[in-house]
């Protein structure tokens, strides 16, 4: 089975997904003259609210969206998604991911933009944004098998089983065995009935609660994380300018490539790998932000995906950063076979002997707990858009049994599962995004009309 998972999610993120991902992501930043980095300023000021307009349609301020959306990329992939990717292809992994960052920024301003300018209404005449809704509203009811396959791969992609694997694994490596508790299938489980009974109080409150909760611990939490990393970075300072330069040489050497090799060569492994990790960690293309920005209480499609571009530069170039820098100066790299959450945490214990490692694993706590209730969201969302709004909350049930599959299983599994069925959410996502490019274009020009009127 173990096997199976890895040989698919392998098939799964080839060559022609790159492409489709990276390439069409290029597509659209040319298309778009460059936007997103022109306009960061004014995506500063939309986030802060300084276009806010209460009678605006939607259910939650841009801020909202954006932290419900970043709870979610904030997560796993930047604590334990960047230390595989530097386990197994050194530095050079991470100058791959800011590539993949850098263009994601463009695929994520289209895809949220669209999430607006295409929302539809589900069962309950409840308006609702996403790639499911912007396929049938944007390119007609032909294209719904679309619509319905970005749905079904939605509602596994949304599982958290590896935010809840990870989160046991350093529960279990930080926690449990130092202090000579015995951990087995029973301790996991006890784990996993704690985050059951956290995350069914918040879900089954639905997207206000979820916001709510996600608005106050995504802004604390990076803040937490940023002040913990540069605490390392700064007792290592004679060390940081050899590793930063580092990213840029390795990423065309490959020479701590320790993985695969893709088309015959390991260059071209070391760029899968960072592209794949980078998706992992901002998902940019992927189509799940478009689902938290298309709630959002707007009537001004651009603004929208001004404020969703943010997500991968405060992502994956601002935390990923942090995280790899610290296994990297840190030497844990190269010392230790730890892989994962328990490498960002040998690194923050090197750096900060006794207490570090609980620090980290206050933040690998709330970043799980964060992401596990905008997943349940995405998930209830995908099945409103098939069965209808009324059954959505059948998929909660689904999502807390998960849990408890998640807390108990190989992390190597969980990883191939979820890389894999994301692999194939970008299909729809990036296919619907790419014709439906040039209305994105005109949308674009008809709101910079508007905004030097005012």
């Amino acid at each position: 089975m173990e096997q199976l998972i890895k040989d698919f999610s392998n098939y799964a993120w080839g060559l022609p997904l790159v492409i489709l991902l990276i390439g069409g992501g290029l597509y659209l930043l040319v298309l778009s003259r460059f936007l997103p980095f022109r306009y960061l300023g004014h995506a500063i000021d939309v986030l802060r609210g300084k276009y806010d307009h209460p009678n605006d349609p939607g259910q939650i301020s841009h801020f909202k969206a954006l932290t419900t959306a970043l709870s979610s990329t904030i997560g796993m992939g930047n604590i334990a998604g960047v230390a595989v990717a530097i386990s197994i292809g050194g530095p050079g992994a991470m100058f791959w991911m800011w590539i993949s960052a850098i263009v994601g920024m463009s695929t994520k301003f289209f895809t949220s933009t669209l999430a607006i300018m295409y929302r539809g209404k589900d069962t309950a005449g409840e308006i609702q944004g996403g790639p499911m809704y912007f396929i049938t509203e944007g390119l007609g009811k032909a294209w719904k098998p679309l619509a319905v396959m970005f749905s079904l791969l939605g509602m596994l992609g949304a599982l958290p089983v590896v935010n809840v694997n990870q989160l046991t694994q350093a529960i279990n490596d930080i926690v449990l065995i130092p202090n000579g508790v015995e951990v087995g299938l029973k301790s996991n489980l006890i784990l996993a009935f704690i985050l059951v009974s956290l995350t069914s109080v918040i879900i089954l409150g639905g997207l206000n609660r979820i916001s709510n909760a996600a608005s106050k611990m995504v802004p604390s939490m990076v803040i937490l994380y940023f002040v913990l990393v540069l605490y390392i970075l700064i007792s290592n300072y004679e060390v940081v300018p050899k590793y930063f330069m580092m990213i840029f040489t390795d990423a065309f050497s490959a020479d701590y490539y320790k993985g695969d090799a893709f088309m015959g060569g390991v260059l071209g492994a070391l760029i899968l790998l960072g592209i794949r990790r980078g998706a992992f960690s901002n998902e940019a293309g992927i189509g799940t932000a478009p689902m938290a920005h298309g709630a959002a209480k707007t009537d001004e499609p651009v603004r929208e995906g001004l404020v969703a571009m943010l997500g991968p530069a405060i992502d994956t170039l601002i935390v990923c950063t942090l995280t790899a820098l610290a296994i990297l100066v840190t030497g844990v790299w190269q010392t230790t076979s730890d892989n994962g959450v328990s490498l960002t945490a040998s690194a923050f214990n090197y750096a900060m002997p006794v207490y570090g490692k609980y620090l980290l694993m206050v933040c690998v706590a709330i970043f799980s707990i964060s992401s596990l209730f905008s997943y349940a969201y995405y998930g209830s969302k995908c099945l409103s858009f098939l069965i209808g709004a009324d059954k959505k909350h059948y998929y909660n049930y689904i999502y807390i049994l998960s849990i408890i599959l998640a807390a108990t299983t190989p992390f190597s599994v969980m990883l191939n599962l979820i890389d894999g069925v994301f692999a194939l959410m970008a299909i729809p996502t990036m296919l619907a995004t790419i014709i439906m490019a040039p209305k994105v274009v005109r949308e674009i020009k008809a709101y910079l009309k508007r905004l030097n009127k005012t």
